[in-house]
């Protein structure tokens, strides 16, 4: 019955739009961050195109006060879920006011930083926006928002469009902020936070506004260092001009996805802040090109509904990937859709949901979705290939779109055969590896990359002659990575020779990939595998650190000397093993506290949580487990990040299988906040 009314309401909901067509939004919204609360004023401009009764605004857990149209009180329904207005709307122009408050549950956090400072951010894709602004689920009802917000006067706020005005008012300023043009309500934002920016401007003269937190500015560079260069690429690619006034960046820490493409204002995560060693093993070019080629694929045009989601997730796939061959080389494009096809085929022998489908995997949606642009694009041209494109965000700019409409403008521009191609790339979960292996063929590394392959099975004496030449051409560095993951297997002696030049290759991914497969490490090849601590990468450091720890007890002090001052990424991987490692090594220290205190520091919420989830793996890995680490483990249930409160709950289930820990557990109880009692409780109560 559940499923029933879920269906009929959204069904209802759906024809909404047939009857209201909503034009624009203006909303002065103050928020309390102490309240975690938002409170506003909206005022809604709409017209009503066929007689309603009842028009409804999605708006989850809200309070109302004041609502009236053209200035005149009228009924209301708060269901929790919606605010329904009801009243005889007749045809015509109409404004409703109202005011509003709310504690979202979700979609907007609030994120507790250091010296009591405060990160708050939205992330509204789904269904999620109208959990702290009144709005519309339906991305197929599309409106301009203009938002005003006032905060302390200390933060900068920001939202989505020009920013027309800033006023100041005792120790607060209001921002307000103006869209010309519409969009779906998933794609409003907000973030608060206290931020440097520097601004530039791309070829075509659009204002770009690339944000850093202040104890970051020393890794701006590397950060955005393809920024401006992607935008300008993207531009002249898609053939149309950004469609927006202004285009912003901005990293958020505790970020619930890599990035999000909020129309003008991207969000993303603190992780790829980096410096540049970091550059190598984990850099933004990606994420960015991604979530600004969503302004043209998703923002400008939006996908009607999730079947044909793969018209934005796919689109913004593949001119993510054409911007990183504009940057990093036909090699690296021919080798990255190389690796996302072996994924693909991979998976289709158990994904049963093809693309063209409402429940399709993200594998499916991003990957193959890109994979069936790559086949298009190559199987009609690029001229018709842009033309159609060109034409296609033209013809629906600032409305929703479906597959055919796409394939409409590919028809005008090709007679290629669209309907095998739904067929083979969008209706089958079938990988069509002959096609792809022809396309990537043409590039001479996947040539080698697949003779490489093919040997997997053939004895190494057979094959090391090939192998050797190999690591000891030029050829693109992951063949090479390719040929040591296919040694990780072997006896040591028959492979050492190839695990030496893989080393002298003097790449680091290369490097790595020995780092990643050697994890027992002959004598005779130590003083080989210790000269990975010195690489230009904290992944490769990371690894090789622990394997040398691990493998040659009489060398650890040397190691920990060595390491003693590494940092790492932003989230500490390499400060926190380390001192997980001296913490184990025995007589390394003669005061063992402040080391204990500083790893428990990293576990507390002072730090985000793919820090404190690095610090909890090393405390409990190691057994360095007090009442503190177990607070700071139940905390982690409570967290916002999926992903680390299911490591918080993994992790407790496991220990609770220990007597001694569930009485400690038991004893900690009392001093836990109602949140924390709420999870740990559950826990506590389920069965063993």
């Amino acid at each position: 019955m559940k499923y029933i009314f879920l269906f009929f309401t959204s069904f209802v909901f759906a024809q909404q739009t047939q009857f209201v067509d909503f034009k624009s939004v203006s909303g002065q919204l103050k928020i309390n961050a102490k309240e975690k609360s938002v409170s506003g004023i909206l005022d809604y401009d709409f017209e009503v195109l066929k007689p309603i009764d009842t028009i409804k605004i999605d708006a989850k857990n809200m309070e109302f006060t004041n609502v009236k149209i053209d200035a005149e009180t009228v009924n209301f329904v708060n269901t929790g879920k919606q605010l329904q207005i009801i009243s005889s709307f007749e045809k015509g122009k109409k404004k409703l006011t109202f005011e509003y408050s709310v504690k979202p549950k979700q979609a907007l956090y609030f994120v507790a930083i250091e010296n009591d400072d405060v990160q708050i951010w939205t992330q509204g894709q789904g269904r999620y926006t109208s959990n702290w602004f009144p709005s519309f689920d339906d991305v197929n009802e599309k409106l301009v928002f203009n938002l005003g917000i006032s905060f302390d006067k200390n933060y900068q706020v920001v939202s989505n469009g020009i920013l027309k005005a800033k006023t100041k008012t005792d120790n607060q300023i209001h921002w307000q902020y103006k869209m010309e043009k519409p969009m779906s309500s998933y794609l409003l934002m907000l973030a608060v936070g206290k931020y440097d920016k520097k601004e530039f401007r791309s070829k075509s003269k659009i204002p770009l506004e690339y944000y850093i937190e202040n104890k970051d500015l020393s890794r701006f560079e590397p950060t955005y260092r393809y920024s401006k260069r992607i935008f300008d690429f993207l531009e002249k690619e898609i053939g149309i001009k950004y469609p927006w006034k202004i285009n912003r960046q901005i990293p958020v820490r505790d970020f619930l996805y890599a990035g999000m493409e909020n129309t003008t204002s991207t969000l993303f995560a603190t992780r790829y802040v980096i410096d540049s060693t970091g550059f190598v093993d984990r850099n933004y070019t990606n994420v960015d090109a991604h979530e600004l080629a969503h302004h043209w694929f998703g923002d400008l045009i939006t996908a009607e509904s999730s079947t044909h989601h793969w018209l934005q997730e796919g689109f913004a796939t593949y001119y993510a990937a054409l911007a990183e061959r504009e940057i990093y080389g036909e090699d690296y494009f021919y080798s990255k859709l190389y690796e996302t096809a072996q994924q693909i085929k991979f998976a289709s022998r158990t994904d049963t949901i093809p693309v063209l489908n409402a429940k399709a995997s993200s594998l499916t949606f991003y990957e193959k979705g890109a994979w069936a642009l790559f086949v298009l694009h190559e199987s009609i041209g690029d001229k018709a290939f842009k033309k159609g494109i060109k034409n296609y965000l033209k013809k629906y700019a600032y409305q929703n779109v479906n597959t055919p409409n796409f394939f409409a403008e590919i028809k005008k521009v090709s007679d290629f055969d669209l309907v095998q191609f739904q067929q083979t790339w969008l209706e089958s979960t079938v990988f069509d590896t002959p096609t792809a292996n022809t396309l990537l063929s043409k590039n001479k590394a996947i040539q080698i990359r697949l003779e490489v392959d093919k040997l997997k099975k053939t004895p190494l004496s057979e094959k090391e002659a090939f192998l050797m030449k190999t690591l000891k051409s030029d050829i693109y560095h992951t063949v090479k990575v390719a040929i040591v993951d296919q040694l990780e297997n072997e006896k040591y002696e028959a492979k050492k020779q190839l695990l030496l030049a893989a080393l002298q290759t003097n790449n680091v991914e290369v490097r790595q990939a020995v780092a990643i497969t050697m994890s027992k490490i002959p004598e005779d090849f130590r003083l080989d595998y210790e000269t990975l601590l010195n690489d230009k990468s904290y992944q490769t450091q990371e690894i090789a650190l622990f394997f040398l720890w691990k493998n040659f007890p009489d060398h650890q002090f040397e190691y920990l000397d060595k390491s003693k001052n590494w940092i790492g990424f932003n989230d500490y991987n390499l400060r926190t093993l380390w001192l997980s490692l001296a913490l184990s090594t025995p007589n390394y220290t003669s005061n063992s506290e402040p080391l204990v205190n500083e790893l428990i520091a990293f576990s507390s919420t002072k730090f985000e949580a793919t820090t404190r989830q690095n610090a909890l793996e090393k405390l409990i890995g190691f057994k360095i487990i007090n009442d503190q680490v177990l607070s700071n483990l139940v905390n982690a249930t409570t967290h916002h990040m999926w992903q680390f409160s299911k490591f918080g709950r993994d992790t407790i289930r496991i220990l609770l299988k220990n007597n001694e820990m569930r009485a400690s557990f038991e004893r900690i109880l009392t001093n836990l906040n109602p949140d924390e009692q709420f999870q740990l409780n559950r826990l506590l109560a389920e069965k063993i």
